[in-house]
């Protein structure tokens, strides 16, 4: 491969075949750059550089245009998104409609996180094999590597061919042109004529083979599981916290003489908290004497903080079903009213009507129904403390006072402000 040095107008002709290309070695990446655009500007545009570092410049001086790899990635993100949200749509507002509540089968903000995931992965896709498909790989052989010299491209070699097919490729005057760009080699390439050396190798062919057949597998597996019955427990794979040395409280436990896992309370102990005795029957139950108390508990202050406190909790726990207002237009009923047509499925009580149920309740009747609902109304005692239900219930007593209020219960020295 030494030959050029001493014949520099002869170029080494490597094998018998039909010629792909011409193939130069620079010294310098300098060098290699001022050939690359003389070659541009000379016509040519089948050619590329080989370098073992990204050389700067070296980009222009080809002439390499932008690729369309961020435009098709784009793309893909798009129908990602637009897949995303009709998949959701078809899904949960068109094949099978759900009513929640009288909320819109459909909107995008819920749908938004599915939506975002699909446009990462179709973007994804796109970019990793759109960057295959447009630089034409794989491809496991390529006739510059019969070349010595092309074997150290990754080292030192600093190279640039020119491939047969330009339209302007001449041996001789191609020839000529990178002998004008000072190389330290010059080498004529042609084809293997052995076409079985072109095929890609047999290992690599059962290699992707053996892969496709293996990723296959899952899919196989759950098929099968798909369209068949057995009478054993599924296969965890990752067990997580499904399986764990533990005895639950209905199960067999022979540690002990009565096989009993659970072993209930121990006898003569107590809580060390107070409170958790619930000793106060009115305060815990709204029970004074084994019956409803019309009145309030004694560690309570009923001022006004305590009413605002009860406003607070009652617009945020009472109002979707029983309005603001307490007369049982809230927003939920309200909108199966308008959604579905139909005011008997939920009918909340009027909390403020002279002759309502609400209004005769004694407190701790009212107090127990916060606690543990009526009818469709859930019980609120897991998600309210007992101060706060107090509260709730002073606040609806001041709202029944407000409506059956009359002038006379304004003080004198402010009846002359209403109007």
């Amino acid at each position: 491969m030494d030959a050029y040095h001493d014949h520099p107008h002869e170029p080494v002709v490597l094998g018998e075949g039909e010629v792909y290309g011409l193939l130069a070695e620079y010294d310098t990446p300098g060098e290699l750059v001022e050939a690359a655009r003389k070659v541009r500007e000379a016509g040519y545009t089948k050619f590329d550089c080989y370098t073992p570092f990204p050389v700067h410049g070296i980009d222009d001086a080809i002439g390499i245009k932008r690729t369309i790899l961020p435009a098709l990635i784009f793309g893909g993100g798009f129908l990602g998104t637009a897949g995303g949200l009709y998949l959701q749509w078809w899904c949960n507002a068109h094949n099978w409609a759900w009513n929640i509540s009288g909320k819109p089968s459909w909107s995008i903000p819920a749908n938004v996180p599915i939506a975002f995931e699909t446009t990462i992965l179709m973007a994804v896709f796109t970019s990793f094999f759109g960057m295959w498909i447009l630089n034409k790989l794989p491809q496991v052989w390529h006739p510059l590597f019969r070349i010595e010299r092309f074997g150290r491209v990754t080292d030192d070699a600093f190279l640039l061919a020119i491939e047969a097919s330009d339209r302007r490729f001449e041996l001789d005057k191609t020839t000529a042109l990178l002998e004008g760009t000072g190389p330290i080699g010059l080498e004529t390439c042609r084809l293997d004529p052995d076409p079985v050396k072109k095929q890609m190798p047999k290992w690599i062919t059962a290699m992707i083979v053996a892969s496709t057949a293996f990723a296959l597998i899952p899919f196989a597996i759950a098929a099968k599981a798909r369209n068949s019955k057995s009478s054993e427990p599924h296969l965890h794979i990752f067990p997580d916290m499904d399986f764990q040395p533990k005895f639950k409280s209905d199960t067999a436990m022979d540690l002990f003489p009565d096989d009993r896992a659970n072993r209930g309370e121990i006898d003569g102990t107590i809580s060390r908290d107070p409170a958790s005795l619930k000793a106060d029957p009115i305060y815990y139950y709204g029970l004074e004497n084994g019956a409803w108390t019309a009145g309030f508990p004694q560690q309570l202050d009923l001022n006004e903080t305590m009413v605002k406190r009860g406003q607070n909790r009652f617009n945020i726990y009472c109002t979707p079903c029983h309005g603001y207002d307490g007369q049982g237009h809230g927003s939920v009923p309200e909108r199966l009213k308008l959604t579905d047509g139909r005011s008997g499925i939920l009918n909340p009580a009027n909390l403020t009507a002279p002759a309502g149920t609400a209004v005769n309740m004694p407190n701790g009747q009212l107090f127990n129904t916060i606690s543990n609902g009526a009818n469709t109304m859930m019980g609120y005692a897991g998600q309210i403390p007992h101060a706060d239900r107090w509260a709730i219930v002073l606040y609806v007593r001041a709202l029944q006072r407000a409506q059956s209020a009359s002038k006379d219960d304004v003080p004198a020295d402010q009846q002359g402000s209403i109007r």
